[in-house]
This record gives structure tokens, sequence and C-alpha cells, in this order.
């Protein structure tokens, strides 16, 4: 039976998710069999798992570091939001409605023995389980049927270290402050904290690290210095889109309208890597820059309140002009459906009842329907020959005479379609940038090159992670706070 431990943070965005997949990568490196989870997961950013189900993408992240394969166990329970007040509620890799978050925060508790039944699998394959808290464990008012954080560490009986964030002020108050509001029971299980995202000369901490020390009782197991190399790795947070950019530099100006419900944007990290590459997010009231090579718009998690939301910025208006200027524009599944000349939602799955408009350039149509293709897929781009890898995570159907110039042939059936003329294309293949062939010869439409091995600099950047972590962490004191997993069977 595996050993257990569990990072906590002082709020959202603190750098969990790369210090577990550090840690993960770090300890299968010392020869331990080792597996991510996350209890409870709020992300539009998703990964297909091999067992045909998705997860929250950080958790594939991490599981890469373990070097296995993406399993469902390893994220139970994942919420991806549609609404500002409603999420669909994805239950061990599968679809199990939708909610509104008030009732959502009545129910959550009823999800606790499938969280519980993951776990326990995870457990039995492997000698180290590393969990990621989600938000912070300070949110009093969330935590009567907490599963994300002390309410699953203490239904586990898991060992916590708390970690706060330096980079964004009063990390003292973060962490003496979090053990202020937790009851007796949650904080018997921290067992120390760390600092992350230092900035600087360390020492100039060392007196607010013993601060925290004297104060909470907690050992401290490390002030880690900020990662540059983190956003080489891809990004969980919708928070961390405007920094996967590469804008001012010279070569390739690929523009992305940045949408409300914008999802499984680590379609983005292989080009944002690229040197030649001038990769632009355009937040709303800026109009798309007359010098875009590229309009790619990728997926959506509200197809229809999307397009709405595109149209209200005028992009509507910026891309017909692209267009006409001889430009070229890419949809990537939900940016596939807007594209074309109608979307229909007919069962309400996104809302209420309706059929709209799309953008009307390509020649197709899409029905919203409730079955969710979630696959792994294989194949090549058509016109060049290249292979390419991907997977597919969408809920509709697109019919239509432009399906017809398809431009992908995956696992032999062929998918996407085309404008006559080849510059507008869309698919509902996401990670086709992460294929080298592919990319590079994509880029050659636009005098563009491609100048790196995307998955390799993956790799290397994990690497570096684990080196950063074996320098400034406590790896040693973090094993020795791990408890064995000790769930009855069920």
């Amino acid at each position: 039976m595996a050993k257990a431990i569990m990072i906590q943070g002082t709020g959202s965005n603190v750098g969990k998710s790369m210090i577990v997949a550090g840690i993960l990568r770090a300890c299968a490196r010392r020869g331990l069999t080792v597996r991510p989870f996350k209890p409870q997961n709020m992300s539009n950013n998703a990964a297909v798992t091999s067992d045909g189900g998705e997860i929250g993408r950080a958790q594939a992240l991490q599981a890469r570091a373990c070097g296995v394969a993406p399993h469902t166990d390893m994220n139970p329970i994942l919420l991806k939001p549609q609404t500002t007040t409603g999420a669909q509620v994805i239950v061990q890799g599968q679809v199990a409605g939708h909610q509104e978050a008030l009732a959502f925060g009545k129910n959550k508790a009823t999800l606790l023995p499938a969280v519980l039944q993951s776990f326990r699998r995870l457990a039995d394959q492997c000698d180290l389980i590393v969990i990621e808290g989600a938000g912070s464990p300070a949110e009093t008012n969330l935590r009567a049927g907490d599963i994300a954080n002390m309410g699953f560490a203490r239904a586990a009986n898991v060992p916590v270290v708390l970690m706060g964030d330096i980079d964004r002020g009063g990390v003292i108050a973060q962490i003496v402050g979090t053990q202020a509001v937790l009851s007796a029971d949650d904080n018997a299980l921290i067992r120390g904290f760390a600092v992350n995202k230092f900035r600087g000369d360390r020492s100039l901490f060392d007196r607010g690290r013993d601060d925290i020390a004297d104060r909470t009782g907690w050992p401290s197991l490390g002030v880690l210095p900020w990662f540059d190399a983190a956003g080489r790795l891809p990004a969980e947070d919708v928070m961390d889109l405007p920094a996967r950019a590469r804008s001012g530099g010279d070569g390739v100006v690929i523009a992305v309208p940045q949408l409300p419900r914008i999802s499984n944007f680590d379609d983005l990290d292989p080009l944002a890597a690229e040197p030649g590459v001038d990769l632009r997010i355009i937040a709303p009231g800026t109009p798309l820059p007359a010098e875009t090579d590229l309009v790619l718009l990728v997926g959506s998690k509200a197809t229809i309140s999307d397009l709405q939301a595109l149209r209200a910025a005028g992009w509507d208006i910026d891309i017909a002009a692209h267009i006409r200027r001889g430009g070229h524009v890419m949809g990537l599944c939900g940016g596939y459906q807007m594209l074309g000349r109608s979307i229909a939602d007919p069962r309400g799955i996104e809302g209420p009842a309706q059929t709209v408009a799309g953008l009307g350039h390509l020649d197709i149509d899409t029905t919203l329907a409730p079955k969710k293709h979630l696959h792994l897929r294989a194949g090549t781009a058509t016109q060049s020959g290249t292979p390419l890898t991907g997977y597919e995570i969408h809920m509709g159907e697109t019919t239509g005479p432009d399906c017809s110039r398809s431009w992908l042939m995956l696992d032999g059936t062929p998918e996407g379609a085309a404008s006559a003329d080849g510059r507008i294309l869309g698919c509902y293949l996401h990670g086709i940038f992460a294929s080298d062939a592919f990319r590079g010869s994509y880029l050659q439409r636009f005098g563009g090159t491609s100048a790196i091995a995307f998955e390799d600099g993956v790799d290397t950047t994990l690497d570096a992670l684990a080196d950063h972590i074996e320098r400034y962490f406590d790896l040693d004191l973090l094993l020795s706070l791990a408890q064995d997993v000790a769930l009855p069977l069920g």
C-alpha cells in the first residue's frame, strides 16, 4: 500500500500544480513509483485519458512527470464552468450533469465515495501519491462538505503541507492566517509549510520564514525561487493565458481572441514556444491586429455564449476583414463550430434551446448533442502528409458541404472542413500543434519555420523542475512526513 502526502495552498495560482509535478518527477528519478491525485478540480483545460475519460490538464502533466499515462482516477471530480454560476460536473471521467454553484455546494459531499474509491485504486498501484488541493482550505464558507482540501485530508487521514505565494505579497499572513481560521482538527493534519515564487536573495526572507515557523509551530520545507521555465509547461488556469503570448517579436503573427469560456488553450503552448511565432492573446475591447497572418479560434466550454461575446467585441467584423485581405483562419473544436453557418442546441445543453447563426465562413452546420466525444487520435494532415496526434473532447456533430474538403485523416476517418481556397480550416482535433512536423509544415504557409522539438522540451523542463525541487525543497522531510494510506475496502 502507498504512502500519501497532500500539498494545499493559501490560495489559487500559488503554484501547487507545478510544484506537485516537480515533486513527482524528482521522486520518480529516485526510483519511487508515484502517482498524482487531485480530488476536485475546476478547469476548462482538460485532457483525454487512455481509459476514455477526461481529467484536468494539470493532472495529465503530473502523470507525465511520473512517466505514466493519465487516468481518470487521478482527478475523479472535474468541474468545467459553463456560466458564471454553473458548471458541467465530470465524475471519474464522465459527464454526470450540470449543477449551479449553490446546488453543488449542498451536494458535493455525496461525491466523496467516488473520490475515495479512485484514491484507493491509485494506492494499490504505487509507492507514493502526491495529492494537490484546490484553492485554499481557509475558505471557511466552503468547509462544510468539502472534498477538495481538508475535507478530503480528514476523510483519508492524509498529512498536509501548506504552500504560500510570496510573489503576491503578504505570505506570512497567508500562512499564519490560514492556521488561525482552521479548526483544531484540520490544523492537526498540517505537518509543515513552504513558500513559493521568491525573487531575489532568499536570505532576505530568513527572518520571515522563521517567524512563520515560530507562530505556527510548523517546520519549513523550503523557500522556492521563481522557476523561470514555468511558462514552458502546459497551463491549467485561464489566469495564465496572457502569459502564454510571445508578442512584439518578428515572425508569423497569430491572433487569438480571448473569449470568456475559452478551453483547452494548451493548443497554444507549442506556438508560444516557437521563436519565429508572434502569438498575441487579444483581450476584449482590442481589435485584431491588421498585420495578423492567422486568426486562431480555440476551444470553448460554451460555444454559443462565446460566439455572442465574439460579436460583442466586434471581432466578427475584424475576422471578415482579415479574410477579405487574404488572411487565414483556423477554428479548433468550439472555434470550428463558430466558423459555420449555424449552431443548433435543440436540447438546451448550453442554456435555452435555440439555433444561432454562426460566422458563416465555412459551409457547415453544427447540432449540439448530449453525447460527449472523448478520443485519443492519430493520423496525418492530408495536404502535407505530415503525421500528427491529438484528442477529441466535444459535444456536437458537424456536417455540410465543406466537410467534403476534410484536411485530416484520423485513424482512417476524414476529419475537419476547409473553404474552397483552403484559407479557412476547422476541425475537432486538439493538440495538433504539438506535432512538430505538422506545426512546421503549417507555419510554412506564412513564411515561418519550426525551430523546436516541443514534446522533448516539456520533458526537459520537467527535469529542470525536479532539479529545482531537489535544490530548494526539503524532499527528504516531505517523504518522512508521508503516511501510509489506510482506507477501508469498499
